[in-house]
């Protein structure tokens, strides 16, 4: 069994949700299972194999709030790594790799970001050679992340001016998918033109919990109205997720056949067959399934979710061939790998059904920011830019599905527990991280539209207050923010 072993300086850092979210990757970026463990401010990470790997650890960062950072690749030795050292080095070599690799595509780097990277530079020199004092050499790395972070955001900001200037030479406007769920309860008529202020397109969630509540009896009511709707408003419509393999998604009498496969891909067919043919022409884009890459619902293995999304994927394609057919993947770093076994991490179940030749029109990367466990460790702008630049190498257009939380409070309509770091998320955080990230997500030549997967914290919903209304109805910050990010790049 390999072992790694790191000190964390100061020892308050090694906090319980700390230890439960750190996690070892490959040079594929491919998460280990691992056995993490804490004792007198040492991290103590257990796993099957001794491959050198990159630890990712939640970090504090003065301005930035707990950011997820990665180290380089390191081996196995004997003695342990100094945490903030490790991580200062993976996070000023990031930083300058990716400044190589864009000046030779072309981009232009200001000064300003030249002189950042050569502070972080000088305070990660300082921490490697203070290692016999590690509370003096923690301080210098600390530094040094500082400096890199922000060197990383200003990057990631060129990057976004400069790609979105060239992709809309001539004064054109986008025309990528700005898209808000719908969810099954209508909207009032002030919250209607806030959303039509805000989104060109809305997804119609097709629920087969809603639908089909008793087996083989379809109440479509809900879903008529909401592309009704859409269509009288000029807005297009995503449908689905036809599958979504999570408790709220499926019917609870499909349970009754949970260890008989056959029956359930069955049920799921005939589901799919029967919302298809009713909505066919009406949609712009099916998004097939959701979540079959992190749902444990129905004790389903790796090799009956690959046929049963396989299935879904086919069945949607044969009946409605004119319109496109998306595959969405939760958590698509894959932390959840790290606290059990599976066969297939995200990318790689993504390209199986590719190389199976289903025609898949594009993927969906599904990014609940923050929350745990079920969601996606927060990460700098550097680094979300480049998990979407590596899912773009399976060559298919890609799709961002993004919830942010909005305060760190207990939330009762939430349907998940999850925790959140205290003080961390309100209003205004939710608002500055959408004006940062989704511009620069919108500025990827690859993504074709983002969706806001929850609208309402009103109703009941899967995250703690990631919605864009509150629980009394009204707009926060960040809808503002999405309006006038569709007026300013967005037809």
């Amino acid at each position: 069994m390999g072992l790694m072993r790191f000190v964390v300086t100061p020892p308050e850092r090694l906090t319980e949700a700390a230890v439960r979210q750190a996690y070892l990757s490959g040079v594929d970026r491919v998460a280990w299972q691992v056995r993490t463990t804490a004792a007198d401010g040492e991290l103590q990470l257990r796993r099957a194999v001794s491959d050198s790997g990159n630890l990712h650890f939640p970090w504090p960062v003065s301005g930035h709030g707990l950011v997820t950072l990665c180290t380089g690749s390191l081996r196995e030795q004997p003695e342990p790594y100094l945490l903030p050292l490790e991580l200062a080095r993976g996070t000023v070599g990031q930083l300058r790799d990716q400044i190589g690799e864009w000046r030779i595509a072309g981009l232009e780097v200001p000064e300003r970001i030249v002189q950042r990277t050569r502070e972080a530079v000088v305070h990660l020199s300082r921490a490697a050679v203070s290692q016999a004092e590690p509370a003096r050499s923690a301080a210098e790395a600390e530094a040094a992340i500082r400096a890199a972070l922000a060197a990383g955001d200003l990057l990631s900001a060129t990057y976004t001016d400069q790609a979105m200037a060239f992709r809309r030479r001539g004064g054109q406007k986008l025309g990528s998918l700005l898209a808000g769920d719908l969810g099954s309860e209508p909207l009032d008529s002030a919250a209607a033109g806030q959303f039509q202020a805000a989104f060109n397109a809305a997804v119609v969630p097709l629920c087969w919990r809603e639908t089909e509540a008793s087996e083989g009896k379809y109440h479509w009511k809900v879903w008529d109205r909401q592309i009704e709707w859409c269509r009288a408003n000029n807005l297009r419509v995503c449908g689905g997720p036809l599958l979504l393999l999570d408790p709220r998604g499926l019917p609870d009498w499909l349970a009754l056949w949970e260890d008989d496969f056959d029956n359930v891909l069955s049920f799921a067919s005939e589901f799919i067959t029967a919302a298809v043919n009713r909505y066919r022409g009406q949609v712009a884009f099916w998004q097939c399934a959701a979540r079959l890459n992190t749902g444990e619902t129905l004790n389903l293995s790796e090799e009956e979710k690959l046929r049963l999304a396989a299935r879904v994927v086919e069945l949607t394609r044969r009946i409605d061939p004119q319109t496109p057919a998306l595959m969405s993947f939760d958590q698509p770093w894959g932390e959840y790998m790290s606290q059990r076994e599976v066969d297939f991490p995200p990318l790689h179940f993504a390209d199986a059904l590719i190389r199976a030749g289903l025609d898949l029109s594009g993927i969906v990367l599904e990014v609940n920011v923050g929350y745990h466990p079920g969601g996606t460790l927060l990460r700098s702008m550097l680094e979300f830019g480049r998990q979407l630049d590596y899912w773009s190498l399976l060559g298919l257009p890609l799709v961002v599905s993004l919830s942010v939380p909005s305060a760190a409070s207990p939330d009762p309509r939430a349907r998940r527990k999850v925790r959140l770091p205290a003080k961390m998320w309100t209003p205004q955080s939710q608002h500055a991280w959408t004006a940062r990230y989704l511009p620069m997500i919108l500025a990827k030549p690859y993504v074709q539209g983002v969706i806001w997967n929850q609208l309402r914290d009103g109703p009941p919903h899967d995250f703690p207050h990631g919605g864009l209304f509150d629980h009394q109805e009204q707009p926060k910050p960040a809808l503002r923010t999405l309006a006038q990010i569709r007026r300013a790049l967005l037809k």
